[in-house]
């Protein structure tokens, strides 16, 4: 582990992505991406463009976008999947620990950072306890949920509004970008706290909610549609270190609206997507560990 832990993964990540943005020959597209797409999967129907030879470089094609069509956002359910990929994990959150993997946890408190102010979240209620855990449940009656969706290579790499909610912060963690492989993340405990990730923080109509966005090696670029304030794998960082933005101000005492489905991100490559969020404790989830799920389906609902 520590050996892995000393590879240079940013630096990796940052020549992977110049390299993605090398624009390819005319001639050169299609046996390059026909191997990419034969390595990992990859359903080309379901792209908004098939054509290969459209993809100047392999960071647009990594970053695909699908037919309209070809993903459903379910409207019987409070909380669809914001993205393509696997699960990881999933249900409630104990102890102020959650679960990255079957049998190996990481720190709440680490992994979203210190509890930012409830005058900041607009929350009207106050928080009803004082481990961090019961800090971030503001109604109740509520209990704290969490869900770990892995993204593939091969997978659709942007990813969506899990549902309708308000985002009102932005933390932004520098850190290591190791892989965040299932089999690696058995191995690194608090994997997902050393590794650079973009966390959204907000409320919905059940309290609180946010969507992590956890980098990884070669995924260095993770971008935010509605945060052109944001840059991330950048060439230095201090460690442990974070940055934090509001987007509440005088001007919109609201931050920024998400429906659910709309678009919301995307990374370079495959990552994890990391939901936390309170709700009543009828809450269910519609899952089973390491099934496969696409945007737009069921996670859960009241």
């Amino acid at each position: 582990v520590a050996l892995y832990k000393s590879v240079p993964t940013r630096l990796l990540s940052r020549a992977w992505g110049r390299l993605n943005q090398v624009e390819l020959p005319t001639w050169l597209r299609k046996p390059v991406y026909s191997l990419y797409i034969w390595t990992f999967g990859v359903n080309m129907k379901e792209a908004a463009v098939e054509d290969l030879h459209h993809y100047r470089n392999l960071s647009e094609f990594f970053r695909r976008k699908l037919k309209p069509q070809a993903r459903p956002v379910c409207c019987l359910h409070s909380v669809i999947s914001p993205s393509d990929g696997k699960i990881l994990n999933f249900g409630q959150v104990k102890n102020c620990e959650v679960e990255q993997v079957k049998g190996v946890t990481y720190s709440l408190e680490s992994f979203l950072g210190p509890r930012i102010s409830a005058e900041e979240l607009q929350f009207s209620q106050t928080p009803l306890g004082n481990s961090f855990q019961q800090q971030l449940v503001t109604k109740e009656g509520n209990e704290l949920y969490h869900c770990v969706i892995y993204l593939a290579p091969g997978d659709y790499h942007c990813f969506h509004s899990p549902t309708d909610w308000r985002v009102s912060h932005r933390r932004h963690f520098p850190g290591s970008l190791m892989s965040v492989n299932p089999g690696v993340a058995r191995w690194i405990k608090e994997l997902f706290c050393h590794n650079e990730r973009v966390v959204l923080t907000g409320d919905w109509k059940h309290g609180f909610f946010s969507l992590t966005a956890v980098g990884a090696t070669n995924v260095g670029s993770i971008r935010i549609y509605f945060d052109q304030d944001l840059h991330t794998n950048s060439p230095c960082y201090s460690k442990g270190s974070y940055n934090d933005f509001s987007f509440i101000s005088n001007n919109n005492k609201e931050g920024i609206p998400m429906r659910k489905g709309e678009h919301l991100g995307e990374f370079n490559l495959g990552s994890t997507i990391v939901l936390i969020f309170e709700a009543p404790k009828d809450f269910k989830f519609h899952l089973k560990a390491g099934q496969k799920i696409r945007f737009g389906e069921a996670l859960g609902s009241l």
